[in-house]
């Protein structure tokens, strides 16, 4: 199988690209995503390729946006509407909690939505107010959604076409702050990467660090500093926010005995407070040590002066593993 060295956004163009050309019910849609390719240049070059009625470019308005989506999904297309930041789908939040949903259970079965919601999340690019909230624990607790978060360009694209493919609704949170930080190993043929599965990054025995989207980096790179502390940290990137696979996060509990979460969104309410709990209701007994929560702070998200503060650090998350171990 053939490969290209892609960055994560250009995985996203990729996947598009790969499912488009396959499946001629799918279609793009949002803001500025046709001539000019979108905000990020995630759709550069499809509208070429396909034409006004597959590649459309929408008016600014997200409840539009999504509420069309969810009606070309009921007739049996494959929409994959666009908002150009996670902080704009809250006009759209009806739509996508009383409609794309719900529809599958409204409908007793009848109508699924094959549709997927894709949107930059995240902060660390030193971007105006509204466009920079970690929010997908919304999306997350909302029955007959699944969320999908992914880390590498190779998850990115074999993540995507799992998501256009299934029968039900999919969030695809994207994260902007890596959207080119690094390139990846991407093969160009078609292949799928299941939602719901977890990722083992690194095996290791000391302690479980469960983390996601942009943090996965910094995590990783701290627990290679700790290595010279002398210890041997698991990482396991979630990947999927809903469903969790949970099975693999008790896995690697159970091997280790202590646990770090690192996620950008704040703390209360956040996954690491799901991780927690699942934890003390399914392996309670191999617990060592308080689970360690390494988040963003309980307040609206700053801007410019304070993004790196807010942001877990390498060094915030180096502490946080370090107590957990030495407690």
């Amino acid at each position: 199988m053939s490969s290209q060295n892609l960055t994560i956004v250009q995985a996203v163009r990729d996947g598009l690209y790969t499912e488009m050309n396959l499946d001629d019910e799918v279609l793009v849609m949002g803001e500025d995503v046709g001539k000019n390719g979108g905000v990020f240049r995630a759709t550069e070059g499809l509208w070429n390729e396909f034409g006004d009625d597959r590649v459309v470019d929408t008016p600014l308005a997200e409840s539009g946006i999504i509420g069309t989506a969810v009606g070309m999904a009921a007739m049996g297309l494959k929409p994959v509407p666009e908002i150009q930041f996670s902080g704009f789908m809250y006009p759209g939040f009806d739509q996508i909690v009383s409609h794309m949903s719900r529809f599958r259970n409204r409908t007793r079965g009848r109508y699924t939505l094959p549709m997927v919601l894709r949107a930059p999340y995240g902060g660390g690019i030193r971007a105006p107010e509204s466009h920079s909230e970690s929010k997908e624990m919304f999306y997350a607790h909302e029955a007959g959604l699944k969320v999908v978060i992914p880390s590498t360009p190779y998850d990115t694209k074999g993540l995507l076409i799992s998501a256009i493919r299934d029968p039900d609704p999919v969030i695809f949170m994207e994260p902007k702050l890596i959207y080119r930080a690094f390139r990846g190993e991407v093969p160009e043929e078609e292949y799928t990467v299941p939602i719901g599965e977890a990722a083992v990054r690194r095996e290791g025995t000391d302690v479980s660090v469960f983390t996601f989207g942009a943090m996965t980096r910094p995590t990783l790179e701290a627990v290679e500093n700790l290595e010279e502390e002398g210890i041997d940290a698991e990482v396991v990137d979630i990947r999927t926010i809903s469903p969790l696979d949970r099975e693999t996060i008790v896995e690697s509990f159970k091997k280790t005995g202590r646990a770090v979460v690192v996620h950008e969104a704040p703390k209360n309410g956040g996954l690491g407070a799901e991780i927690t709990a699942t934890i003390q209701e399914e392996a309670l007994l191999y617990q060592e040590a308080p689970v360690k929560r390494v988040a963003g702070y309980d307040v609206p998200y700053p801007l410019y002066a304070l993004e790196d503060y807010y942001l877990p650090s390498v060094a915030r998350v180096e502490e946080g593993i370090r107590e957990a171990v030495n407690f």
